[in-house]
Formats: structure tokens, C-alpha cells, sequence
């Protein structure tokens, strides 16, 4: 279910969880979620500055991602259990390309004690791939993973994505550059929920 606050942004609904765009409220749930996450999403993220999870660091998170939301150039949203409520991760949407691409990349994370329970593959298929494919009307989505990243290639293969390529020394994670598989998945490919 899509809902839209103009002051908010879209609330995307499962059965399991709500999407929501991340705000200053959200600070707390977050800095506690990724601190005890820490070790488990290193090795997949770019280095972590040493101020990464204060108050002022995620201000200018937020700023940033305001922006993108205002250019459509990048959409955010935390992953909350709709039962307790708890912050459970978050996906975004980046680098938008509108004009003959209507193309963007995805990307997510989840907290530790909440992953390997089929929430990203929830909130992937059935808030996130409809947002993205009929509400913002994208045609392409990208994706990228490290090799060795077992539940992230097995999760992009179970939405439908395909393996696209190979692309060496990609992106900087966790203070090196690595090599990445890249998948895509085309608008007429992706099956909606019944």
C-alpha cells in the first residue's frame, strides 16, 4: 500500500513493515542499530568516519538526502517492524537518472539481530520494487554486490534480478577498493505482487 504526506514523504506498507523517509526522530533508533551492527556491516560498506554515528553526522545524512529527495536525483527510507515498531534497516534508491535512462541504483543494509528473516526480501518486493517501478515510473534498477556476498546475490537472483557483469575494483568498502558483481532488472521483467 503507497501513501504519500507531503511533509514526510511516502509510507510504504507490507505485511511485516512499514518504509518510511528517515527523520530526526529516527537519530536514536538508528545510531543504536548500526552501532551494535557495526562488525556485521563492515566488510560491506564504505569505511565509517569516526563521527559516523552522532547526532551531527546523521543532521547532515539527512540534509543530504532532503536534497536528493527535492532533485529527484535519490529516495531513503528506514525499515521499521510494524509490530513494536523497531528500526529494523533501510534502502535507498541513488543516483536517479531521469530523460531516456528512468534508471536508478539500489542499495540496502540491515541490522544484525534482524537479518537472515526474509525482511529485506519483504520490504524489497513488496514496497520497494512497486515504488519504484510504478510510482516513480523507473525502467531500470541496478544493483551491485561483492562476490562473496552469499545473501545479498541470492536475494537480487530471488527479486528477479540478473547478473549483468563483472566490474573490477568498483567501489571503496571497508577501506578498499573491490571488485563488485553488477545485476539489473528491467521494469517488464519485475513481477508485482499478486
Amino acid at each position: 500500500m503507497l501513501g504519500f504526506d507531503l511533509t514526510r514523504g511516502p509510507r510504504l506498507e507490507t505485511s511485516r513493515l512499514t518504509l518510511r523517509r528517515p527523520s530526526l526522530v529516527d537519530w536514536r533508533a538508528w545510531s543504536l542499530l548500526r552501532g551494535a551492527s557495526r562488525e556485521f556491516l563492515l566488510p560491506w560498506e564504505p569505511s565509517w568516519p569516526d563521527d559516523a554515528l552522532t547526532l551531527g553526522a546523521y543532521r547532515r545524512r539527512l540534509r543530504q538526502m532532503a536534497a536528493e529527495w527535492r532533485d529527484d536525483q535519490g529516495y531513503g527510507f528506514f525499515i521499521y517492524h510494524r509490530h513494536g515498531d523497531a528500526l529494523v534497516g533501510g534502502v535507498s534508491l541513488s543516483h536517479v537518472r531521469r530523460g531516456v535512462s528512468q534508471s536508478a541504483s539500489l542499495g540496502y543494509w540491515m541490522g544484525e539481530a534482524h537479518a537472515h528473516q526474509g525482511l529485506m526480501s519483504e520490504a524489497l518486493a513488496a514496497a520497494m520494487l512497486p515504488y519504484a517501478f510504478d510510482r516513480l515510473g523507473l525502467h531500470r534498477m541496478e544493483a551491485a554486490c561483492l562476490p562473496h556476498n552469499q545473501a545479498s546475490r541470492r536475494l537480487l537472483a530471488k527479486l528477479g534480478f540478473r547478473e549483468e557483469g563483472y566490474a573490477v575494483r568498483y567501489l571503496r568498502i571497508n577501506g578498499s577498493w573491490q571488485d563488485h558483481v553488477q545485476y539489473g532488472l528491467l521494469a517488464e521483467e519485475y513481477k508485482r505482487p499478486a
